[in-house]
């Protein structure tokens, strides 16, 4: 018999228009292995009913009937069914306040949830993930922010051409786009009043490369972050040159210990004996890419006291902050809120700690879209499908009936596996204290 296996709306978000299942991968499966895919209907996703029904992949609007289930974003309560298995991204891992009631139900309901987030090697690294696309399309829409933001400052810029990712038909429309703004900077020269213009990465992971693939569509020089201080608009390539510097772990925290080398491996280990000194470069940089995982044990990037002090005077530097990695009040505190594609920015004010929508104010403008992923949606679902694709057969085909510890799965999914027959594994325990 044929397992069944269904696809789920996205009906989390308004803007979530990513499958993890592309169609071309959903017919392969269908053919090489003992499988039913069905895809439920959505008025939304970037494939077409008809693209699935084309390739002889069904289209319903029940899914009760799969036992499996994929989608890609949270589920919503009233829609989780008993002993079901899902599996997407459940932003659970951390404790997340907003997802514990979505969690309890899944407990409740005695199902099973396998989180893309951990399918990893046994080093810890992981498998299948968007954020490249996170990158790509959080630095167009950062260029975008930085355009509107001169602008309210009364000056004109070559940045206004650039739209947001999601305005662009498709990521190749963008890069080309881009690639005629650098060839115009290059010509004609940025203006003045921003020269340099310093870009800041903090981090080099696949988030950071897939911003830096972006900006590296223009004209850019690489600095290191101690050229920083030294850095002027009498630099002989300061009017027609972006200036981007890479931030890596000894450039946000050193060791109480002055004395002490900063030692990589420690810093993770035991953060509590670092302190943060990323307010060093602050002064320095015009926009600031967040592309790092943070935990709240790890010093910030920037903290909502240090802001007020930044901006507590004259106004600074940094113009703008491109939190690509949107962690409310993480690493850059003065993320108090995400935002949405069509509404994707707001000004942090300092000194009230409000987020006041637009790009005029005092206090940075920060981009924060949660799904930056899904303004790129066919080329985001293509890649990720292409992974999962390899890792479907021996999730659909697991007895979950079975304990846990009998649970047949290959080790890097079942790392994965969050929550069996309505238990915590014993790897995720810890999450009900959250509860």
């Amino acid at each position: 018999m044929k397992q069944k296996v269904g696809i789920r709306r996205e009906d989390m978000y308004a803007w979530e228009r990513r499958t993890p299942i592309v169609p071309h991968d959903a017919h392969d499966l269908v053919e090489q292995h003992n499988l039913e895919i069905v895809v439920q209907s959505s008025d939304k996703r970037v494939f077409t009913a008809s693209d699935y029904e084309r390739v002889g992949i069904k289209v319903v609007d029940d899914l009760s009937s799969c036992p499996v289930i994929f989608g890609i974003k949270e589920v919503p309560i009233p829609v989780l069914e008993p002993e079901k298995t899902y599996i997407f991204f459940s932003h659970t891992i951390k404790g997340q306040a907003y997802n514990m009631p979505m969690l309890q139900k899944i407990l409740d309901l005695s199902c099973t949830l396998i989180d893309y987030e951990k399918i990893t090697d046994e080093n810890g690294r992981r498998l299948i993930f968007f954020g490249n696309f996170a990158g790509l399309a959080g630095m167009i829409d950062t260029l975008w922010t930085l355009s509107r933001r001169l602008e309210a400052q009364g000056i004109d810029n070559p940045f206004t051409q650039v739209k947001r990712a999601f305005d662009y038909p498709d990521l190749q429309a963008a890069k080309d786009e881009l690639k005629e703004l650098g060839e115009r900077i290059a010509a004609d020269g940025l203006p003045e009043e921003i020269t340099p213009l310093v870009i800041g990465f903090a981090g080099y992971g696949n988030v950071s490369r897939g911003a830096q693939e972006i900006l590296g569509l223009l004209p850019v020089e690489e600095i290191s972050p101690q050229d920083l201080p030294t850095l002027s608009a009498s630099h002989p390539r300061a009017s027609n040159t972006i200036f981007k510097v890479v931030f890596k772990e000894q450039d946000m925290a050193e060791p109480l210990d002055s004395s002490h080398p900063f030692e990589l491996q420690e810093y993770y280990a035991h953060p509590e004996r670092f302190r943060g000194i990323f307010n060093r470069h602050l002064p320095y940089l015009d926009v600031l890419m967040n592309c790092i995982y943070w935990e709240p044990r790890y010093p910030r990037l920037l903290s909502k006291e240090q802001a007020r002090e930044l901006y507590g005077g004259e106004q600074p530097r940094l113009k703008v902050i491109g939190d690509i990695t949107c962690d409310i009040e993480g690493a850059i505190e003065c993320t108090v809120k995400a935002t949405e594609p069509d509404n994707p920015v707001f000004v942090y004010d300092p000194a009230t700690e409000r987020a006041i929508d637009g790009v005029e104010g005092n206090g940075p403008v920060i981009m924060s879209v949660e799904i930056l992923p899904t303004e790129l949606p066919r080329e985001s679902s293509t890649y990720f499908s292409g992974v999962l694709k390899k890792y479907v057969p021996a999730i659909t085909s697991a007895d979950y009936a079975a304990s846990f510890a009998d649970l047949d799965l290959p080790p890097e999914i079942k790392r994965a596996v969050i929550v069996h027959r309505g238990k915590l594994t014993p790897d995720y325990r810890y999450i009900g204290q959250y509860l």
